[in-house]
């Protein structure tokens, strides 16, 4: 990722300074025009502007709390993974040494980076995000999300889970359809349209959410629980896993044992707002 990083800044036309604890690895970006800084504290002070991407939130610290390096007056780009605890820990540890700190999460993959496909998440003061936006836009579509420093960890999180939920979702319907000799690729499309046309229900969900209000507009809960149940005992007399399907019912049965069981399907936030139960 970090090299794609830099090849992208390349390409934009921004001189590019580069540093990594393997030289070797940065010789087809020294090929292509950027220079290669003999250690972290040269590669920060080559710019005012230091974009960093390593294994994680540890290693930024180890790396530019290091001997001769001097954040004071740079602005700092962490775009490293990690939780919104440590991106707040680490906006601290760079404020405490002079650096103005954006976190950051790349919302893609390394070849995507430098296209609009690249979506590229930045949290942190605005005025920050401002005076550099012209320069990070060379990764790809770029969005500031507020001044909180964990904002950007957390909808990577958030994204994350919206990810192994489709897939997971989809592979159940898969494992399914299989046992009657349908394959992934002629099921594929339908899937397709079915996760299109939740995602269409979003905002009217949320809504829901934001108001605390659930009145069953499309159906009520207990009614998709009796779905679920059709779901479990089809998957289980196929010969199919059926843990996703039983998780569902759990949180739904606990919502509907509350009182619940007449609201519409996003009053299982309710449950999804708690610690797992004991």
């Amino acid at each position: 990722m970090g090299r794609s990083l830099a090849a992208a800044f390349l390409k934009a036309g921004h001189p590019t300074t580069v540093w990594n604890r393997s030289p070797a690895k940065a010789a087809p970006l020294v090929a292509a025009g950027a220079h290669l800084a003999p250690s972290v504290a040269a590669a920060v002070a080559a710019s005012p502007l230091t974009v960093v991407c390593v294994t994680d939130y540890e290693a930024v610290r180890e790396l530019l709390g290091g001997d001769g390096v001097v954040l004071d007056g740079t602005t700092l780009v962490n775009l490293t993974s990690g939780d919104s605890a440590e991106a707040r820990e680490t906006a601290r540890w760079a404020g405490r040494r002079g650096a103005r700190y954006l976190d950051g999460a790349v919302m893609a993959v390394p070849p995507v980076i430098g296209t609009a496909e690249a979506v590229i998440l930045h949290s942190g003061p605005e005025a920050d995000f401002a005076a550099h936006r012209t320069t990070l836009e060379a990764l790809g579509t770029v969005t500031h999300l507020g001044a909180d420093h964990g904002l950007a960890s957390l909808y990577d999180v958030a994204g994350l889970a919206m990810m192994w939920s489709v897939l997971n979702a989809w592979l159940q319907g898969t494992a399914m359809l299989r046992t009657a000799g349908v394959d992934a690729v002629t099921y594929a499309p339908f899937a397709r349209q079915i996760a299109a046309g939740v995602a269409e229900w979003l905002p009217g969900y949320a809504e829901q959410i934001d108001s605390g209000s659930y009145p069953a507009e499309v159906s009520a809960l207990e009614t998709d629980a009796r779905a679920m149940t059709h779901l479990i005992e089809e998957s289980e007399a196929l010969g199919v896993n059926a843990e996703l399907p039983r998780l569902f019912k759990a949180m739904a049965d606990r919502a509907i044992a509350a009182g619940h069981g007449k609201e519409q399907y996003p009053v299982l936030i309710e449950e999804f707002s708690r610690p797992d139960p004991a």
